[in-house]
Formats: structure tokens, C-alpha cells, sequence
């Protein structure tokens, strides 16, 4: 492979074919992966977050990258400002809203609006497809991650 600079490891959509992986489709790239860089392609969902396993498909060379388009993190958000899921207007989403942001296997935007009943927030598992252009309206929230057994390994 040449020097040519790679992306960050993150969530992508592929604009163009990268080894056996198909355009359009939800990866995750790794950039320091053994035996080289590669695209991971999701093997389930859980909790609405997709989840990657190997193996992946390597870089057939470091240009390849070219071909993906950065996604923003899964998670909660907060829309900022109201908008449309679409330019159809099935559904609109009023500011300040609790969203968590998904994908689904092709990569197009889902999101899931958590619901309160006995004092508990609760998520669904089933969302809203929205235009990817419409992420733009959606701020990112922190949120604090229990911390997980010590006993038990995460890969």
C-alpha cells in the first residue's frame, strides 16, 4: 500500500465497491487492523446499534478509502432546530426532542424516539428513515456509560 492518508476508524457508508463489499452498504472501518486496514460489514443490531464482526475485507489498496463516506456516531441526540424526516414531510421532529440515531445495513439514517412511562426512558426498536442530509438538524448529547464488570472482556 502507499503513504496515501487513511480515515479515522469509524462508522462509513461505502460510495463505490471495496473488494467483495457492494456500494452502498453500512461498514465500519478499522485502521490498524491485522493483517491492514479494512471495512467490517454489520452482522446485527443491538439496541438499535449496529454491531460488526469479522472478518472484514481488506483495503485492496490505501486509494480505496476514497470510497468512504464518513457517517456520524450512533447515539442520542437533541434536535437543535425543527425539521422534516424527508422531503415528502411524513414525519416532523420538534426541537429539543431526545433522539437516538441509527442506520440500517444500506447506511441510510434511522431515528428512534425514546418514550418516558413510570419514570423510565425507554427506546424502541423500530424508527424513522430520514434524508442523511437531515442529520445536520440533530446536536449530540453526552450521556454517562455505566461502567461494565471488570470481569468481563469486550472486544
Amino acid at each position: 500500500m502507499s503513504d496515501s492518508p487513511l480515515p479515522p476508524c469509524g462508522l462509513y457508508v461505502t460510495r463505490a465497491p471495496i473488494g467483495s463489499v457492494p456500494a452502498g452498504r453500512l461498514v465500519y472501518f478499522h485502521d490498524h487492523g491485522d493483517p491492514g486496514p479494512g471495512v467490517y460489514l454489520p452482522t446485527r443490531w443491538v439496541a438499535n446499534k449496529a454491531r460488526f464482526d469479522a472478518p472484514g475485507t481488506l483495503l485492496p489498496s490505501r486509494e480505496h478509502a476514497v470510497h468512504l463516506e464518513p457517517l456520524p456516531h450512533e447515539g442520542f441526540y437533541r434536535v437543535a432546530d425543527p425539521f422534516f424526516c424527508c422531503e415528502k414531510r411524513c414525519r416532523r421532529f420538534e426541537s429539543d426532542l431526545l433522539v437516538q440515531l441509527g442506520y440500517d445495513g444500506a447506511g441510510t439514517p434511522i431515528l428512534f424516539v425514546p418514550e418516558m412511562a413510570d419514570g423510565a426512558i425507554g427506546v424502541p426498536d423500530r424508527g424513522t428513515k430520514i434524508d442523511r442530509d437531515r442529520i445536520a438538524h440533530l446536536a449530540p448529547l453526552r450521556v454517562q456509560v455505566a461502567s461494565p464488570p471488570r470481569d468481563r472482556t469486550f472486544h
